[in-house]
């Protein structure tokens, strides 16, 4: 329940939904800065696009370290007391990105930054266990549009920022947008009381109870997986590609492919709407073949670049239907642990997305768009398959 007496407005009024969105969509942002700028961020040690690569994948995997240390606690004490601490030192991790003097510091700062830019994690379970069970893909499926836009805002800004001012500035103006986001969750989020009194230590343990006790968990957890390596594998890879023939783009045209993060943000309330109407099984079967048609059209990338931009719309999409597919299904399963349920899909979500980006890299240094079209391939299809085996509502 939400305290009544905390000046936020109605938890599930309109524009409250609205500014959680745009708090969601500035948490996520953090996480995608650095993916228009990784030629450069590697260039200035000297290093390879594979070895920037590594950029992407240290954050991705940051970020699945700071689900399962820190989002559980969303379940033991107040979320609002919780981000702000998060918010104090993610702020500090920019800072270390942005004064990196080393490519080796580079690496742990971005780590960092992923390990403590989880809150879009803990407001989404707060705001949707507050709603009935019959609109709740829909509240999913709005707070997700707000991750849409974050990716489409970080890719945007840092292609922009980056280009013109130098991606060591790109960082700085992120401890700012950070600092818009400590605001609206001062003011707009609601407090929430504990769900549970365990113990930190057993509040983890309990991670490994969900796992073996919820099939539904299990399955998401692996659907989910996939699908974020497919996208991921596609976006820790374009911007070192595009650097290439026959492109030739920089960071500024590399970023500006983040407009087509558009297609996720105007797509995601229907999705919810048609998860509510037609169910989860159904969504994300239909989510995962749009990925796999998206990787088809990758082949052609490298020549045409309305492939390029068609498949990046598919896919974002596809993996956007996915993705609140999943967290519908699992916000059924257990009230009393929506934040630890959301620890384990997304923990598993962003491992996914590391693997992604860092097996294309090495794929994509090597074998060009070609590369990049089989590792998506071969994740799509294993997504399609696990979608498939979803044949009825609770699955």
């Amino acid at each position: 329940m939400v305290d009544r007496k905390d000046p936020a407005a109605d938890p599930l009024s309109p524009a409250t939904i609205f500014l959680m969105a745009a708090a969601c969509a500035f948490a996520v942002a953090t996480l995608y800065y650095n993916q228009p700028l990784l030629p450069e961020m590697g260039a200035s040690f000297g290093r390879s696009g594979s070895d920037a690569g590594l950029l992407a994948t240290a954050t991705q995997l940051g970020y699945a370290g700071g689900l399962v240390l820190f989002v559980p606690l969303g379940d033991r004490i107040d979320r609002k007391r919780l981000i702000l601490t998060l918010l104090a030192f993610n702020m500090a991790s920019l800072l270390a990105v942005a004064f990196a003097p080393t490519f080796a510091a580079l690496i742990a700062a971005s780590v960092a930054v992923g390990l403590t830019a989880v809150m879009a994690q803990v407001i989404i379970p707060a705001i949707s266990g507050l709603a009935a069970p019959e609109v709740r893909g829909r509240i999913v499926g709005s707070l997700l549009s707000g991750l849409s836009a974050g990716l489409l805002f970080a890719r945007t800004l840092s292609g922009v920022v980056g280009g013109h001012a130098g991606w060591r500035t790109m960082f700085l103006v992120a401890v700012g947008i950070d600092a818009v986001l400590m605001a609206i969750v001062i003011f707009r989020l609601p407090r929430t009381p504990p769900s549970t009194t365990l113990p930190y230590l057993s509040l983890l343990s309990s991670l490994g109870d969900l796992i073996r006790r919820e099939p539904v968990l299990r399955a998401a957890c692996l659907a989910g997986f996939l699908m974020f390596a497919a996208f991921s594998a596609l976006w820790g890879s374009l911007a070192t590609l595009l650097a290439e023939e026959p492109y030739r783009f920089g960071p500024d045209m590399a970023g500006a492919f983040g407009f087509v993060g558009l297609a996720g943000l105007l797509a995601s309330p229907w999705i919810g709407r048609a998860v509510d109407r037609l169910g989860a099984p159904l969504v994300l079967r239909i989510g995962a073949l749009t990925v796999l048609l998206a990787f088809l059209l990758v082949i052609e990338a490298g020549s045409h670049i309305g492939f390029l931009i068609a498949a990046m719309i598919l896919l974002d999409i596809g993996n956007r239907a996915g993705l609140i597919a999943n967290q519908s299904r699992i916000y059924t399963l257990a009230a009393e642990a929506r934040s630890r349920l959301n620890t384990v899909f997304m923990s598993s979500y962003f491992l996914g997305g590391a693997t992604g980006a860092g097996v294309a890299a090495h794929l994509a240094q090597r074998f060009g768009w070609y590369g990049l079209a089989a590792t998506g391939i071969a994740f799509a299809l294993c997504a399609s398959m696990m979608a498939l085996a979803a044949k009825h509502p609770g699955a």
